[in-house]
């Protein structure tokens, strides 16, 4: 399962769609769906009507979720999109960057 590579708080690069090429960190993860919300990135706009809650109304912006394979982590030590691994360090299992092989903390 692709979702449990990508975590809360990972900082990721969209790899497709409307916002190729941007970063952003992991708001929200949803393995069942194997979607995350990434923050900046995929942003709808939805037009809201004055109400008691909101006397203003307007426009209110939120971040979409994106399905995991329409992203990939960020590379610790480059930025770019990497896959990762999974390595046994200090009798710990840990995800590792596979392009440069640098822990991805998370």
């Amino acid at each position: 399962m692709a979702a449990a590579k990508i975590r809360k708080g990972d900082r990721v690069v969209v790899l497709s769609g409307k916002d190729k090429g941007k970063t952003g960190e992991v708001i929200r993860s949803m393995p069942k769906e194997m979607k995350v919300v990434v923050s900046g990135v995929n942003v709808h706009a939805r037009h809201r009507k004055p109400s008691q809650v909101n006397p203003q109304g307007g426009i209110e912006r939120k971040e979409a979720p994106l399905h995991v394979s329409n992203v990939a982590i960020a590379d610790p030590k480059s930025g770019k999109a990497t896959r990762v691994r999974f390595e046994e360090r200090d009798g710990k299992k840990v995800r590792v960057a596979a392009k440069s092989g640098e822990l991805i903390h998370g």
